[in-house]
């Protein structure tokens, strides 16, 4: 691709972290283990004990543990390197490296490893780091690898725009140290990194990021609570809890004047149940009313559930489709014998999946599907992304829902448009960016004080009677 840089990089593995000192980092360089060598060996070759060695490589703890030719390992500080550099930089003279117990600015850090951030980033190409599983061996790497290809077409689609950007991808497989990819110089210098996709590689990335003042975008789901406590890090994934709770809000400001169904639907595998059951023990603690009925019921009972004098709107316990086509056969008849009445459905984001199917009737009874994603397949935009994603990788994006491909691209697009924009005080929030997603919506809000942004998009799909499909964003 002309004019765009990037590169799936081999870790560099000599490299020394001399002059960057910062809580939780405390080794400085990585040695390849050599035929015969033993753990007291290298030890004692670096002037180490060997607690030391054993402490910066937990793994050597592990019972039947063996140094095997070809292997690296962490070479930490020693003691005496330690108590070295907590002396001041008078007393060490111009080149030694920062004291850690000092407070030390982003620039420092920066400018003490060679950095040169002095140039605004909205005058200069913004370098992005890609540190995701980048590999065909399974469908965790396959699917990372439509995701980065979405990526390097939004670049592509930014530098016609006139924007800039470095990109340098890594695989970090699910075996990976990460710890050994932030060696590479070419790391540190990133103004944004997209990734991990594995927790345990969370920990040592965020204390890198809050280090070199890099902004890390997480695109998928991560356990843990890093977000509330990093400033740099913009979680884009929500928890199926932190959904649940914002469609029960949306919902009950949306449809107060409605009266809910529940319609019991007799699947045992479902999990939508925690949905509808928090919903319920809400409506009863305000005193909203509402009816539980069965799919299987009579018809009298199915009828006996839904008022004639408001408009009903009718929630399933599952979301597969064939208890959602019994619904509807119900719900035909139930039109059938009472003309007139009003009906609304409100689904789950796995309807989605079945629009080929279904969107007839979704339109028909004034469906609202809850979703942080809607995919347009007949929008000119649409369209166009996937055939040039098709045209350059010779390959259809994976059927699934979300596309990872298009995710790809509405996350480097959102991003790299807004540092253009707006520079390093870019915060990703929906009223810093004007980019119109193919996919997938931004509502970036501080998680808590002192902590980094969180996504809180949240969309109700809804197909109307017109015919129209109208996203409702909150």
């Amino acid at each position: 691709m002309k004019h765009l840089r990037y590169a799936l990089m081999a870790v560099l593995v000599a490299f020394t972290l001399q002059g960057i000192a910062q809580e939780g980092v405390t080794w400085k360089e990585m040695h390849k283990v050599k035929r015969k060598e033993t753990i007291f060996g290298i030890a004692k070759d670096y002037g180490l004990t060997v607690d030391e060695l054993i402490r910066a490589n937990p793994e050597m703890n592990t019972p039947g543990y063996e140094l095997k030719k070809g292997d690296f390992i962490f070479i930490p500080f020693s003691a005496a390197e330690l108590a070295q550099r907590g002396k001041t930089p008078a007393q060490k003279g111009a080149n030694a490296p920062l004291q850690t117990s000092q407070t030390v600015s982003v620039e420092q850090l920066a400018k003490a490893s060679g950095i040169q951030n002095d140039v605004d980033i909205r005058n200069r190409a913004i370098r992005v780091g890609v540190m995701l599983p980048l590999h065909d061996v399974d469908g965790d790497g396959r699917r990372m690898v439509e995701y980065y290809r979405g990526m390097l077409l939004a670049c592509d689609s930014l530098k016609k725009n006139g924007v800039s950007v470095d990109v340098h991808a890594w695989n970090v497989n699910i075996d990976a140290d990460i710890r050994q990819t932030l060696l590479d110089p070419a790391a540190a210098k990133c103004d944004i990194i997209f990734g991990p996709l594995y927790t345990k590689q969370m920990k040592p990335l965020s204390e890198f990021v809050r280090t070199y003042g890099i902004k890390l975008v997480i695109p998928f789901s991560i356990s843990g609570n890093d977000v509330q406590e990093n400033p740099y890090i913009y979680q884009v994934y929500q928890t199926p809890a932190d959904i649940n709770d914002a469609t029960i809000k949306q919902f009950l400001e949306r449809f107060p004047a409605h009266h809910t169904v529940f319609v019991d639907c007799n699947d045992s595998t479902s999990q939508k149940g925690i949905f509808t059951m928090n919903l319920r023990r809400i409506m009863d603690a305000r005193g909203i009313s509402y009816n539980v009925t069965n799919l299987n019921s009579s018809d009298e009972a199915f009828s006996k559930a839904f008022s004639r004098t408001e408009p009903n709107i009718v929630i399933l316990n599952t979301g597969r489709s064939p208890e959602l086509n019994s619904t509807l056969r119900r719900l035909d008849r139930l039109t059938n014998q009472v003309p007139g009445i009003g009906i609304s459905l409100f689904g789950y984001t796995d309807w989605l999946m079945y629009t080929k199917v279904y969107q007839e009737y979704f339109h028909k009874y004034d469906t609202y599907i809850p979703s942080t994603f809607y995919r347009d397949p007949l929008s000119d935009k649409t369209l166009s992304i996937e055939g040039q994603y098709q045209r350059w990788f010779k390959a259809d994006m994976m059927y699934a829902l979300p596309r990872f491909g298009l995710t790809g691209f509405d996350q480097a697009y959102f991003f790299l448009s807004g540092l253009h924009e707006r520079g390093k005080s870019f915060n990703a929030t929906k009223a810093e960016s004007n980019h119109k997603p193919i996919q997938t919506m931004f509502n970036f809000k501080r998680a808590a004080k002192g902590g980094g942004m969180q996504n809180r998009q949240l969309t109700f799909v809804h197909y109307a009677p017109n015919h129209s499909i109208v996203l409702i964003n909150f």
